[in-house]
């Protein structure tokens, strides 16, 4: 993957630079302003409800199967805020757009279109940038991103509504959060082509598939061929901000809310006798950091509920359940669908976390919260 130096370049024919920047820089202050009002709401509107979709891999589609069993549940609520990072991002268009956008959610997991994002036939040429080409999973964003769900989220983005995804620059090691629906807005070609670039870039997984390239423009006017890649790499789910974690919320705009967040994946530690081979050392060691690094995140966004008087549900993958997030094959993902649907469908994919000081126990999906006696 070439790039010029610096990254500077000339505006190419086919680079997208909207009218409208849809950028927020997860740890500058712009979030605050802008995120504060959204997550707690305007005085007089109302809870602010927000669904925050994981990476994971294939393990999205234990996800999308909550979904559609929340929807049949007759239980699902409406969410003002729906973000997608990795997997979650592409889930997260038809989460946003509701119900009626279920069929395509679940054509996404189980037509048989995500089994070749792994295949033998889409291993990379030496030179790449990744062991396997992106091709089939651009393929599955063309797919799924059409110019009515553009439309459709440009409709819900002028409601006031916010649909958000995150991708990881390389170049600045900084998540990059964009605003959807303002690129849906956008319309037209580029917007289209802009909308499943972001797409791809949060899921392309490092190593795995190759980097997407996004033209931006700098401060000094300059336009600069961006690196993005997973935006699991920095953030397994995006709930709250960075920059917003340690913000308290003034007295007077005490309005309740909630946050819902689906982990693609399983919270659980699992012991196993690692085999002293290095496929299998470095799996072990990328399941425990990706563990880790969920179980930390969600630990300071359910701090960041309790302090601003949120309400905080977690769902995530059952730790007894076969999931395995590079496992694309239809077998497995039509199991971890109908698990997530049956969950979502009685209710039990959903629990509240609680602080860290009390026992964690999981149970059928469920993050069950023990007080420790006294």
């Amino acid at each position: 993957m070439s790039r010029p130096p610096e990254g500077v370049v000339r505006l190419a024919p086919g680079a997208v630079i909207p009218t409208a920047d849809p950028r927020i820089v997860a740890s500058d202050a712009a979030p605050v302003r802008l995120l504060e009002r959204q997550i707690m709401g305007e005085p007089g509107e109302g809870p602010t409800a927000i669904l925050a979709l994981s990476g994971g891999g294939a393990n999205g589609a234990y996800g999308a199967g909550v979904l559609v069993g929340w929807t049949e549940s007759g239980q699902r609520p409406d969410f003002r805020i729906v973000t997608g990072v990795s997997t979650g991002a592409l889930a997260a268009p038809f989460a946003f757009l509701g119900k009626a956008w279920d069929p395509q959610l679940a054509a996404a997991y189980s037509d048989g279109g995500a089994k070749d994002i792994l295949a033998w036939r889409q291993l990379a040429t030496f030179a790449s940038p990744s062991l396997y080409s992106s091709s089939a999973l651009c393929k599955l964003v063309d797919k799924a991103v059409t110019p009515e769900l553009l439309a459709a989220v440009a409709v819900e983005h002028d409601k006031g509504r916010r649909l958000l995804v995150a991708t990881t620059n390389l170049d600045s090691q900084e998540t990059v959060i964009w605003d959807m629906g303002l690129i849906a807005k956008q319309g037209g070609p580029q917007g289209l082509k802009l909308f499943k670039d972001v797409l791809v870039a949060s899921a392309s997984i490092p190593g795995v598939f190759p980097p997407v390239l996004i033209a931006g423009r700098a401060k000094d006017g300059r336009i600069l061929q961006e690196m993005h890649v997973d935006g699991g790499v920095n953030t397994p789910f995006l709930a709250v901000p960075e920059s917003l974690l340690l913000w308290t919320r003034p007295a007077e705009r005490a309005q309740a809310g909630s946050i819902w967040v689906l982990v693609n994946g399983q919270l659980g530690r699992r012991e196993a006798v690692t085999v002293g081979r290095l496929t299998a050392i470095l799996k072990r060691s990328y399941d425990s950091a990706s563990k880790a690094q969920a179980r930390a995140h969600l630990a300071a966004n359910a701090a960041f509920a309790e302090r601003n008087g949120l309400a905080f549900r977690v769902a995530a993958v059952p730790d007894e359940a076969e999931a395995n997030s590079l496992d694309f094959s239809d077998a497995s993902m039509a199991r971890l669908f109908e698990t997530g649907r049956q969950q979502g469908r009685t209710g039990k994919a959903w629990a509240a976390w609680k602080p860290v000081e009390a026992e964690k126990v999981a149970t059928n999906g469920l993050i069950v919260i023990d007080a420790p006696p006294r």
